[in-house]
C-alpha cells in the first residue's frame, strides 16, 4: 500500500470518530438539560405540594403536578390578568348552563385563593396582577367541609 492510500484510510477514521463525539456531546447536553427541567418541576412541585397542604387544600399526587405545570407553570403563568383568560376564569365560575340560562354564581373564596397559591410558586411577578382582580371578586363560602 501507498503512503497516499493510508492517509486517505486514516482520514476515514479520524473523520468517523470527530462525528461520533460530536454526537455523543449533543446526546449528553440534552440529557442534561431534560434532567436539570425535571429536577426543577419536582422541585416547584414539592414547594406546591406543601404551601397547599399548609392551607389546608387537598395536595395531588406529585407526578400530575409535574405533568400539568412542568417547570414554568404551563398555562397558569401565561398572562392570568389578560382579558381573555378572566373571562374564560369567570365562566367557569358560572352555573354552567349555556345561552340565556346562564348565571354567575358565588364562587367559593377557598377555590379562588388556591390558584394564588400556585402562582406563588410558578410566576410570583405576575400574582400582583391577579390579586387586583381576585379582590373584584363576590366570593363566598359555598363548599362545605
Amino acid at each position: 500500500m501507498t503512503r497516499s492510500m493510508m492517509a486517505s484510510r486514516h482520514r476515514w477514521i479520524y473523520l468517523g470518530a470527530i462525528v461520533l463525539l460530536v454526537g455523543m456531546l449533543i446526546t449528553g447536553l440534552l440529557t442534561y438539560t431534560q434532567l436539570h427541567e425535571t429536577n426543577e418541576a419536582n422541585r416547584k412541585a414539592q414547594q406546591l405540594s406543601e404551601a397547599l397542604s399548609a392551607a389546608d387544600y387537598p395536595v395531588p399526587a406529585q407526578h400530575q403536578i409535574v405533568h400539568t405545570l412542568g417547570e414554568d407553570g404551563g398555562a397558569v403563568c401565561e398572562d392570568p390578568a389578560n382579558a381573555l383568560k378572566q373571562a374564560q376564569w369567570k365562566y367557569g365560575m358560572s352555573n354552567g348552563a349555556g345561552g340565556p340560562g346562564q348565571r354567575p354564581v358565588l364562587s367559593d373564596r377557598e377555590v379562588v385563593f388556591a390558584e394564588s397559591i400556585v402562582l406563588s410558586v410558578y410566576c410570583p411577578d405576575r400574582l400582583a396582577a391577579i390579586k387586583d382582580r381576585i379582590a373584584d371578586l363576590k366570593l363566598h363560602d359555598t363548599v362545605r367541609n
